[in-house]
Protein backbone atom coordinates (compact mmCIF):
# COMPACT_ATOMS: atom_id res chain seq x y z
CA UNK A 1 0.00 0.00 0.00
CA UNK A 2 1.52 4.01 -0.66
CA UNK A 3 2.67 5.42 2.03
CA UNK A 4 0.44 8.63 3.44
CA UNK A 5 3.43 10.88 2.82
CA UNK A 6 3.89 9.58 -1.04
CA UNK A 7 -0.17 10.02 -1.43
CA UNK A 8 0.15 13.35 0.39
CA UNK A 9 2.74 14.45 -2.27
CA UNK A 10 0.41 13.57 -4.99
CA UNK A 11 -2.41 15.85 -3.38
CA UNK A 12 -0.06 18.91 -2.74
CA UNK A 13 0.96 18.92 -6.57
CA UNK A 14 -2.36 19.46 -7.67
CA UNK A 15 -3.19 21.76 -5.26
CA UNK A 16 -0.56 23.84 -6.08
CA UNK A 17 -1.71 23.38 -9.79
CA UNK A 18 -5.12 24.44 -9.60
CA UNK A 19 -4.36 27.37 -7.25
CA UNK A 20 -1.90 28.29 -9.92
CA UNK A 21 -4.22 27.99 -12.78
CA UNK A 22 -6.75 29.69 -11.00
CA UNK A 23 -4.81 32.88 -10.50
CA UNK A 24 -3.54 32.96 -14.05
CA UNK A 25 -7.28 32.10 -14.89
CA UNK A 26 -7.96 35.58 -13.21
CA UNK A 27 -5.19 38.14 -14.00
CA UNK A 28 -3.77 36.94 -10.88
CA UNK A 29 -6.10 38.15 -8.58
CA UNK A 30 -9.39 36.95 -6.73
CA UNK A 31 -12.90 37.56 -9.03
CA UNK A 32 -16.03 38.76 -7.17
CA UNK A 33 -15.22 42.58 -7.15
CA UNK A 34 -16.09 45.51 -9.27
CA UNK A 35 -14.74 44.92 -12.82
CA UNK A 36 -11.70 47.82 -11.58
CA UNK A 37 -10.65 44.58 -9.88
CA UNK A 38 -9.85 42.87 -12.68
CA UNK A 39 -6.38 43.00 -14.69
CA UNK A 40 -5.69 42.11 -18.07
CA UNK A 41 -3.13 39.60 -17.57
CA UNK A 42 -5.21 36.85 -18.02
CA UNK A 43 -3.00 33.73 -19.09
CA UNK A 44 -5.60 30.95 -19.24
CA UNK A 45 -6.93 30.45 -22.49
CA UNK A 46 -10.63 28.74 -22.69
CA UNK A 47 -13.03 27.86 -19.63
CA UNK A 48 -11.18 26.45 -16.75
CA UNK A 49 -12.66 23.92 -13.85
CA UNK A 50 -10.89 23.10 -11.22
CA UNK A 51 -11.14 20.18 -9.03
CA UNK A 52 -9.73 22.21 -5.99
CA UNK A 53 -11.08 20.07 -2.94
CA UNK A 54 -11.01 16.78 -4.66
CA UNK A 55 -7.46 15.52 -4.81
CA UNK A 56 -7.87 12.59 -2.37
CA UNK A 57 -9.85 10.79 -4.96
CA UNK A 58 -6.98 10.97 -7.96
CA UNK A 59 -4.42 10.79 -5.85
CA UNK A 60 -6.06 7.46 -4.25
CA UNK A 61 -6.80 5.46 -7.57
CA UNK A 62 -4.01 6.41 -9.26
CA UNK A 63 -1.32 5.20 -7.20
CA UNK A 64 -2.76 1.32 -7.90
CA UNK A 65 -2.37 2.23 -11.77
CA UNK A 66 0.57 1.07 -13.56
CA UNK A 67 1.95 3.54 -16.86
CA UNK A 68 0.11 0.93 -18.74
CA UNK A 69 -3.03 1.21 -17.18
CA UNK A 70 -5.49 3.59 -19.49
CA UNK A 71 -7.69 6.65 -18.10
CA UNK A 72 -9.88 8.61 -18.99
CA UNK A 73 -10.99 11.87 -17.19
CA UNK A 74 -13.68 15.07 -17.12
CA UNK A 75 -13.59 18.19 -18.02
CA UNK A 76 -12.13 18.61 -14.36
CA UNK A 77 -9.32 16.52 -15.05
CA UNK A 78 -6.29 18.34 -14.22
CA UNK A 79 -6.27 15.98 -10.83
CA UNK A 80 -6.25 12.69 -12.53
CA UNK A 81 -4.21 13.72 -15.22
CA UNK A 82 -1.29 14.55 -12.82
CA UNK A 83 -1.77 12.03 -10.83
CA UNK A 84 -1.26 9.53 -13.57
CA UNK A 85 1.73 11.04 -14.23
CA UNK A 86 1.71 13.91 -16.80
CA UNK A 87 4.46 16.87 -16.77
CA UNK A 88 3.07 19.64 -15.46
CA UNK A 89 4.67 22.34 -16.84
CA UNK A 90 3.30 21.14 -20.36
CA UNK A 91 -0.18 20.86 -19.07
CA UNK A 92 0.15 24.45 -17.75
CA UNK A 93 1.83 25.46 -21.17
CA UNK A 94 -1.57 24.10 -22.94
CA UNK A 95 -3.81 26.06 -20.70
CA UNK A 96 -1.94 29.10 -21.81
CA UNK A 97 -2.12 28.22 -25.40
CA UNK A 98 1.46 27.52 -25.80
CA UNK A 99 3.03 25.20 -28.67
CA UNK A 100 4.88 23.31 -25.76
CA UNK A 101 1.70 21.98 -24.64
CA UNK A 102 -0.11 18.85 -24.89
CA UNK A 103 -1.91 19.70 -27.72
CA UNK A 104 0.30 22.10 -29.16
CA UNK A 105 -1.87 24.87 -27.34
CA UNK A 106 -4.79 24.64 -29.10
CA UNK A 107 -6.89 22.67 -26.94
CA UNK A 108 -6.76 23.70 -23.77
CA UNK A 109 -7.49 22.28 -20.41
CA UNK A 110 -10.57 20.10 -21.32
CA UNK A 111 -8.55 17.74 -23.93
CA UNK A 112 -5.09 17.37 -22.15
CA UNK A 113 -3.98 13.76 -23.58
CA UNK A 114 -0.48 11.81 -22.78
CA UNK A 115 -0.79 8.21 -24.27
CA UNK A 116 2.48 7.58 -23.26
CA UNK A 117 1.37 7.47 -19.39
CA UNK A 118 -2.06 5.73 -20.51
CA UNK A 119 -3.59 9.15 -20.10
CA UNK A 120 -6.21 8.91 -23.00
CA UNK A 121 -8.01 12.37 -22.48
CA UNK A 122 -9.68 14.29 -20.72
CA UNK A 123 -13.39 15.17 -21.99
CA UNK A 124 -16.02 18.45 -22.13
CA UNK A 125 -18.45 16.23 -22.64
CA UNK A 126 -20.44 15.06 -19.45
CA UNK A 127 -20.33 10.99 -19.32
CA UNK A 128 -18.52 10.51 -22.45
CA UNK A 129 -15.36 9.66 -20.86
CA UNK A 130 -17.02 6.27 -20.01
CA UNK A 131 -17.42 4.96 -23.12
CA UNK A 132 -14.13 5.50 -24.37
CA UNK A 133 -12.97 3.66 -21.16
CA UNK A 134 -14.83 1.12 -21.83
CA UNK A 135 -13.57 0.63 -25.55
CA UNK A 136 -10.24 1.05 -24.01
CA UNK A 137 -11.28 -1.70 -21.79
CA UNK A 138 -12.52 -4.09 -24.25
CA UNK A 139 -9.41 -3.46 -26.69
CA UNK A 140 -7.48 -4.40 -24.02
CA UNK A 141 -9.06 -7.65 -23.50
CA UNK A 142 -9.09 -8.51 -27.50
CA UNK A 143 -5.32 -8.07 -27.43
CA UNK A 144 -5.35 -10.13 -23.86
CA UNK A 145 -3.13 -6.93 -22.20
CA UNK A 146 -2.05 -7.00 -18.59
CA UNK A 147 -3.56 -4.06 -17.75
CA UNK A 148 -6.52 -1.94 -17.24
CA UNK A 149 -9.14 1.14 -17.56
CA UNK A 150 -10.22 3.37 -15.37
CA UNK A 151 -12.65 5.88 -16.45
CA UNK A 152 -13.68 9.02 -13.71
CA UNK A 153 -17.52 10.95 -13.82
CA UNK A 154 -18.83 13.23 -11.70
CA UNK A 155 -22.56 12.21 -10.20
CA UNK A 156 -23.65 15.10 -12.83
CA UNK A 157 -23.26 12.51 -14.82
CA UNK A 158 -25.27 9.85 -13.08
CA UNK A 159 -28.60 10.71 -15.46
CA UNK A 160 -26.77 10.75 -18.64
CA UNK A 161 -27.49 7.73 -21.11
CA UNK A 162 -23.53 6.98 -21.38
CA UNK A 163 -23.00 6.53 -18.29
CA UNK A 164 -25.38 3.64 -18.49
CA UNK A 165 -24.64 2.56 -22.08
CA UNK A 166 -20.73 2.08 -20.69
CA UNK A 167 -21.65 0.62 -17.31
CA UNK A 168 -23.83 -2.26 -19.34
CA UNK A 169 -21.43 -2.23 -22.18
CA UNK A 170 -18.87 -3.16 -19.34
CA UNK A 171 -20.78 -5.81 -17.45
CA UNK A 172 -22.08 -7.83 -20.62
CA UNK A 173 -18.37 -8.44 -21.79
CA UNK A 174 -17.06 -8.65 -18.35
CA UNK A 175 -14.37 -6.18 -19.21
CA UNK A 176 -11.71 -5.00 -17.10
CA UNK A 177 -12.61 -1.29 -16.35
CA UNK A 178 -12.82 0.54 -12.81
CA UNK A 179 -15.40 3.19 -12.91
CA UNK A 180 -14.96 6.26 -10.55
CA UNK A 181 -17.71 8.31 -9.52
CA UNK A 182 -16.22 11.77 -7.92
CA UNK A 183 -19.64 12.63 -6.28
CA UNK A 184 -18.88 16.38 -5.27
CA UNK A 185 -23.07 16.42 -4.78
CA UNK A 186 -23.00 19.89 -7.03
CA UNK A 187 -23.91 19.38 -11.23
CA UNK A 188 -22.83 22.44 -12.43
CA UNK A 189 -24.67 25.39 -10.34
CA UNK A 190 -27.12 22.93 -8.73
CA UNK A 191 -26.84 20.14 -6.34
CA UNK A 192 -27.52 17.07 -7.68
CA UNK A 193 -29.77 15.60 -5.25
CA UNK A 194 -32.62 17.62 -6.40
CA UNK A 195 -32.41 16.37 -9.60
CA UNK A 196 -30.90 12.55 -9.16
CA UNK A 197 -33.47 9.79 -7.87
CA UNK A 198 -32.58 7.52 -5.28
CA UNK A 199 -30.13 7.21 -2.98
CA UNK A 200 -26.25 6.54 -3.00
CA UNK A 201 -26.85 6.78 -6.51
CA UNK A 202 -23.70 5.79 -8.29
CA UNK A 203 -23.85 2.81 -6.24
CA UNK A 204 -27.16 1.62 -6.89
CA UNK A 205 -27.07 2.57 -10.08
CA UNK A 206 -23.86 -0.15 -10.25
CA UNK A 207 -25.43 -2.82 -8.09
CA UNK A 208 -28.61 -2.54 -10.58
CA UNK A 209 -25.96 -3.49 -13.13
CA UNK A 210 -24.85 -6.63 -11.32
CA UNK A 211 -21.34 -4.06 -11.06
CA UNK A 212 -20.36 -4.76 -7.28
CA UNK A 213 -19.75 -1.20 -5.95
CA UNK A 214 -17.92 0.10 -2.87
CA UNK A 215 -18.83 3.67 -0.90
CA UNK A 216 -16.03 5.75 0.49
CA UNK A 217 -15.07 8.84 1.99
CA UNK A 218 -13.96 10.97 -1.28
CA UNK A 219 -11.75 13.39 1.06
CA UNK A 220 -9.82 10.52 3.21
CA UNK A 221 -6.72 9.71 1.09
CA UNK A 222 -5.89 6.43 2.75
CA UNK A 223 -9.82 5.16 2.85
CA UNK A 224 -9.54 5.81 -1.06
CA UNK A 225 -6.39 4.25 -1.96
CA UNK A 226 -7.48 0.95 0.18
CA UNK A 227 -10.79 0.77 -1.42
CA UNK A 228 -8.71 1.61 -5.04
CA UNK A 229 -6.51 -1.16 -4.06
CA UNK A 230 -9.42 -3.70 -3.43
CA UNK A 231 -11.22 -2.92 -6.62
CA UNK A 232 -8.28 -2.62 -9.15
CA UNK A 233 -6.97 -5.64 -7.82
CA UNK A 234 -10.67 -7.87 -8.45
CA UNK A 235 -10.71 -6.09 -12.01
CA UNK A 236 -6.99 -7.10 -12.40
CA UNK A 237 -7.96 -10.61 -11.83
CA UNK A 238 -10.65 -10.80 -14.32
CA UNK A 239 -13.55 -10.57 -12.24
CA UNK A 240 -14.99 -7.52 -14.54
CA UNK A 241 -16.51 -3.89 -13.70
CA UNK A 242 -16.24 -2.15 -10.61
CA UNK A 243 -17.41 1.19 -9.75
CA UNK A 244 -16.35 3.16 -6.83
CA UNK A 245 -18.40 5.69 -5.40
CA UNK A 246 -16.29 8.45 -3.88
CA UNK A 247 -18.06 11.11 -1.80
CA UNK A 248 -16.20 14.23 -1.53
CA UNK A 249 -16.64 18.48 -2.19
CA UNK A 250 -15.77 21.13 -4.64
CA UNK A 251 -14.33 24.04 -3.02
CA UNK A 252 -14.41 26.27 -6.14
CA UNK A 253 -17.25 27.34 -8.20
CA UNK A 254 -18.32 25.51 -11.05
CA UNK A 255 -15.40 27.50 -13.32
CA UNK A 256 -12.61 29.75 -11.55
CA UNK A 257 -14.47 32.93 -12.20
CA UNK A 258 -17.46 31.82 -10.86
CA UNK A 259 -18.08 32.49 -6.92
CA UNK A 260 -20.22 29.86 -6.79
CA UNK A 261 -22.40 32.39 -4.33
CA UNK A 262 -25.43 30.26 -4.99
CA UNK A 263 -24.04 27.66 -2.16
CA UNK A 264 -25.01 27.81 1.30
CA UNK A 265 -22.40 29.22 3.26
CA UNK A 266 -22.87 26.88 6.32
CA UNK A 267 -22.21 24.33 3.71
CA UNK A 268 -18.86 25.64 2.59
CA UNK A 269 -17.55 26.40 5.71
CA UNK A 270 -18.60 22.93 6.91
CA UNK A 271 -16.71 21.75 3.69
CA UNK A 272 -13.58 23.70 4.48
CA UNK A 273 -13.38 21.91 7.80
CA UNK A 274 -12.82 19.07 5.76
CA UNK A 275 -10.04 19.72 3.40
CA UNK A 276 -8.19 16.55 2.00
CA UNK A 277 -5.19 18.01 1.98
CA UNK A 278 -5.46 19.46 5.51
CA UNK A 279 -6.82 15.97 7.33
CA UNK A 280 -3.68 14.28 5.65
CA UNK A 281 -1.32 16.81 6.93
CA UNK A 282 -3.24 16.85 10.48
CA UNK A 283 -2.49 12.53 10.30
CA UNK A 284 1.03 13.35 9.54
CA UNK A 285 1.85 15.59 11.74
CA UNK A 286 1.05 13.20 14.35
CA UNK A 287 3.34 10.54 12.93
CA UNK A 288 6.13 13.01 13.49
CA UNK A 289 6.24 14.15 9.83
CA UNK A 290 5.16 17.19 9.88
CA UNK A 291 8.45 18.96 8.86
CA UNK A 292 9.19 16.17 5.71
CA UNK A 293 4.90 17.65 4.76
CA UNK A 294 5.83 20.96 4.69
CA UNK A 295 8.93 20.42 2.87
CA UNK A 296 7.00 18.30 0.32
CA UNK A 297 4.43 21.35 -0.23
CA UNK A 298 7.28 23.97 -0.88
CA UNK A 299 8.43 21.85 -3.49
CA UNK A 300 5.33 21.47 -5.26
CA UNK A 301 4.87 25.14 -5.01
CA UNK A 302 8.32 25.84 -6.63
CA UNK A 303 7.58 23.05 -9.48
CA UNK A 304 4.69 24.66 -10.16
CA UNK A 305 6.14 28.10 -9.89
CA UNK A 306 8.31 27.14 -12.41
CA UNK A 307 5.67 25.66 -15.39
CA UNK A 308 4.23 29.16 -14.76
CA UNK A 309 7.08 31.02 -15.56
CA UNK A 310 7.78 28.83 -18.37
CA UNK A 311 4.11 28.82 -20.15
CA UNK A 312 4.17 32.59 -19.64
CA UNK A 313 7.51 33.07 -21.85
CA UNK A 314 6.74 30.07 -24.28
CA UNK A 315 5.70 30.87 -27.59
CA UNK A 316 2.61 30.53 -29.09
CA UNK A 317 1.33 28.22 -32.11
CA UNK A 318 2.62 29.32 -35.61
CA UNK A 319 0.04 30.66 -37.49
CA UNK A 320 0.48 27.47 -39.70
CA UNK A 321 -0.12 24.99 -37.10
CA UNK A 322 -3.86 25.88 -37.21
CA UNK A 323 -3.84 23.44 -39.85
CA UNK A 324 -2.38 20.65 -38.10
CA UNK A 325 -4.73 17.80 -36.51
CA UNK A 326 -7.58 18.34 -38.78
CA UNK A 327 -9.34 15.48 -39.96
CA UNK A 328 -10.79 15.79 -43.90
CA UNK A 329 -13.06 13.08 -45.48
CA UNK A 330 -10.83 13.78 -48.65
CA UNK A 331 -9.79 16.06 -51.28
CA UNK A 332 -13.14 17.42 -53.26
CA UNK A 333 -15.62 16.60 -50.71
CA UNK A 334 -16.52 19.70 -49.18
CA UNK A 335 -17.34 22.51 -51.28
Amino acid sequence: MPQLLDLFRVMVRIRAFEDAAEAASQGGVSWGGAATDKVADVRVKGPLHLSTGQEAVPAGVCAHLRATDLLTSTHRGHGHTLAKGADPTRMMCELFGRARGYNGGKGGSMHIADFSIGMLGANGVVADGLPIAVGAAHALKLQHLDAIAVGFVGDGALNRGPFFEALNWARVFRLPVLFVCEDNRISATTPSAAMTAGENAASRRAEAMDIPALRVDGNDVEAVSAAAARLTAEVRSGQGPRLLHAITYRLKGHVSVDAAAYRDAAEVESALKNDPIANARERLKAQGLGPAAERIEREARDEIAVAVATATNAPPPAAEAAYADVITAGQGVWQ
